[in-house]
């Protein structure tokens, strides 16, 4: 095993071997999660339509400032997930059935927020003959009806690589398709329990040939190498891919994967540099960065490229 220590240009950070997930936090991870107005009526619209947001779900970093300017993103599909990947806090087992309603209620949502942009994701639906695929295209489509000034992001999971179900996906014509790869190549099989790296490469570069904006996200943290990351940069710029976000892996409970070490802001700068320099035209990287997180920023550049 690599020893769990991240090199900078002229520190080291070294984890010690007891249980990782027991070490201290250090200041660059601390966050303060309040509460404003905006906060609790985006709670209050939540509940009352009775959706799942990833934010909670995923005990998102970032919950609290999101929240409190209003936006969210969406998990449709149930909160029950068919996979168990290592990394992830989403309940797993025996999904519930589709909630026809579910779309309508998104889109309802979206309006009652006033939401330039709206982010939505889902659990893996690997139990349906069509993963989900016919829900996500319905969910967006009904976002737009209500929402037509509204730009759609989606984050979608990669439907076993099944070409016809992205494709209804991609029809759908949301303004930023996201699959995101999660890891680099060599740990991705130790931490997602279905999907494949090549799979994953394979999802986006179908979305990039269509013409959508595509996106992916990794953690890091988990073990890899600077080296294996500028890999992992490499595989997606030649899919096509056009925005990367980078952050920090958190372990959400002991029964997780481990951290392996604590990338350090300087590190995170770097990443940042190397995907622009490979022609990413967006890098979302820093410690607390996910998916979603400032995913308006997104849009808006992508509108000034346009």
């Amino acid at each position: 095993m690599r020893p769990n220590t991240w090199m900078g240009a002229s520190s080291s950070f070294q984890l010690p071997n007891t249980e990782m997930e027991r070490v201290r936090k250090p200041e660059w991870l601390k966050i303060n999660i309040g509460a404003n107005e905006r906060y609790t009526e985006t709670k209050r619209i939540v509940e009352s339509h009775c959706l799942h947001t990833i934010c909670s779900s995923g005990r998102c970093p970032n919950m609290g400032e999101c929240w409190g300017k209003g936006t969210a993103t969406f998990m449709i599909g149930g909160d029950i997930c068919t996979r168990s990947c290592k990394f992830c806090n989403t309940l797993t087992g025996k999904p519930r059935p589709l909630d026809p309603e579910e779309p309508s209620h998104v889109a309802e949502s979206v309006s009652l927020m006033k939401l330039s942009h709206a982010v939505v994701t889902s659990v893996d639906r690997d139990d349906l003959p069509d993963l989900g695929a016919s829900h996500w295209a319905k969910t967006i489509r009904e976002i737009k009806r209500l929402n037509p000034e509204t730009t759609i992001e989606v984050l979608i999971p990669d439907f076993q690589g099944r070409r016809e179900l992205v494709e209804q996906v991609i029809a759908a014509e949301p303004d930023i398709i996201s699959h995101n790869m999660e890891t680099v190549r060599r740990i991705s099989p130790l931490v997602r329990s279905a999907a494949h790296y090549d799979t994953s490469l394979e999802v986006l570069r179908q979305i990039a040939e269509s013409g959508t904006t595509t996106k992916s996200g990794i953690m890091v943290g988990l073990g890899e190498t600077p080296q294996e990351v500028e890999e992992l940069m490499d595989d997606l710029r030649r899919a096509g891919c056009h925005i990367l976000t980078i952050g920090q892996y958190l372990q959400p409970s002991h029964k997780h994967y481990p951290v392996a070490e604590y990338v350090r802001p300087e590190q995170f700068a770097a990443y940042k540099e190397m995907g622009l320099a490979k022609g990413f035209t967006q890098v979302e990287s820093a410690p607390l960065v996910r998916s979603s997180y400032h995913a308006e920023k997104q849009i808006l550049a992508m509108k000034k490229r346009q």
